[in-house]
């Protein structure tokens, strides 16, 4: 399938495109930055125990798997995707407002569901713009890309600051300040028109072209890929509750979330020199090996006397646990299937994941009531069993690559 030629009008490349896609994923990434490491510990503060925790940051994952393709799919039948970005901006930040409703557990999974479904499409929205200009005019995706790690860093360092010196009372005031600055950005988001081809996570292109992706190394390394990624559910969900618990400020809590993101984005600046030429079911043994090791070690940190340092130290897996197993769906794909099925094959992966962690997050609840840290260790059997698919994976790959 060949793509449809470009318009005049599509060939004008929007003046100061990267530096506007760059600071729209900067501003997509603030917000991100304080809700993944601190939203927990506010519904600690309103006095949820772990099992309603979990639902109500598991519910949400369920429901964005169905809603975000749909969304993706409208937004590349629309006049122009940054219309629609502007759009869901604004109801998610009309949504957040919730969170300053009285906390009962009915309003905030209500409001939580809401902003899911505003909420999420905003990165796959930015990604297709961003692809646009790569495939249009040559722009870098990853020093466009780069500028949301940095913002989820230093969103990490500031949030973990000023919940210090104000408690989680300011969480839903950082997420929202957070959704007016990406409002203010979007509407520099430049007009590209319709794409010439489906969004990454189009419902259309999926519902096309899936039976045609369902082969066995496909289906295994996919699979293997989302339960790795899912076995990082119980930190997201509850290790900032542990940290805290154990009487880590929140400083430190943010400075240790920092760390995990510098290690991943030093993984992405050396992966070619040292990784580039393994293939991808080796990529992924890594990543669930470095992952088993962070789970086991996480218990044992603190009774062993490591303190903080033995933190930052397993913390620093996450360029291998995470990183590696980006790289390495992106690397399958672009090795195993064709260019008019990237749409559909990063879509199958996105659900893979979505499905995999909403599940683990809502279990991560009982287990964390149950065990407490010890939950790590059913986390590394996750990991395990993530392994066992690659390794079915790595049996059913194909002998040759995709001819470009």
């Amino acid at each position: 399938m060949s793509l449809p030629p470009l318009s005049p009008e599509q060939l004008v490349k929007p003046q100061h495109f990267e530096l506007r896609i760059s600071l729209i994923f900067a501003a997509l990434f603030i917000p991100q930055g304080v809700h993944l490491p601190y939203f927990p510990l506010w519904l600690e503060s309103k006095g949820f125990d772990a099992e309603k925790i979990a639902i109500i940051l598991a519910a949400p994952m369920f429901l964005r798997v169905v809603t975000t393709p749909f969304i993706s799919a409208m937004a590349d039948e629309a006049k122009d995707r940054a219309n629609v970005l502007i759009v869901m901006v604004a109801a998610a930040l009309l949504i957040s407002a919730g969170y300053f409703l009285p906390p009962t557990y009915v309003t905030v999974l209500a409001v939580s569901l809401a902003l899911a479904v505003a909420w999420t499409p905003h990165a796959p929205l930015t990604d297709s713009l961003a692809l646009s200009g790569v495939r249009r005019f040559g722009s870098t995706y990853a020093n466009m890309r780069i500028w949301g790690s940095a913002a989820f860093l230093g969103a990490n360092l500031a949030g973990g600051a000023i919940l210090s010196l104000t408690g989680a009372e300011a969480v839903p005031v950082m997420i929202s300040v957070g959704l007016v600055g990406i409002l203010v950005i979007s509407f520099i988001a430049p007009r590209l028109g319709r794409p010439r081809r489906a969004s990454p996570l189009s419902a259309v292109d999926i519902q096309e072209s899936a039976p045609k992706l369902l082969n066995r190394y496909f289906v295994f390394f996919v699979a293997g890929a989302g339960i790795i990624v899912a076995s990082h559910g119980f930190l997201y969900s509850f290790v900032s509750i542990y940290w805290k618990s154990i009487g880590i400020n929140d400083t430190v809590i943010g400075l240790l979330w920092a760390s995990a993101v510098v290690a991943e984005v030093g993984m992405f600046m050396i992966f070619t020199r040292i990784f580039g030429r393994m293939r991808p079911p080796t990529l992924l043994l890594l990543a669930g090996l470095a992952a088993i090791v962070r789970w086991l070690a996480f218990p044992l940190i603190w009774p062993m006397g490591l303190g903080v340092g033995g933190f930052f130290a397993v913390q620093s897996l996450h360029a291998f646990s995470t990183a590696l197993i980006l790289i390495g769906v992106q690397k399958l794909i672009a090795e195993t299937v064709v260019e008019e099925r990237t749409g559909a094959a990063q879509g199958i992966a996105f659900f893979a994941n979505g499905l995999s962690m909403a599940t683990v997050t809502l279990v991560s609840g009982p287990l964390y009531g149950r065990l407490g840290v010890g939950g790590f260790y059913v986390m590394a059997a996750v990991a395990v069993l993530g392994l066992v698919f690659i390794a079915l994976a790595a049996r059913s790959a194909p002998e040759r690559r995709i001819r470009r």
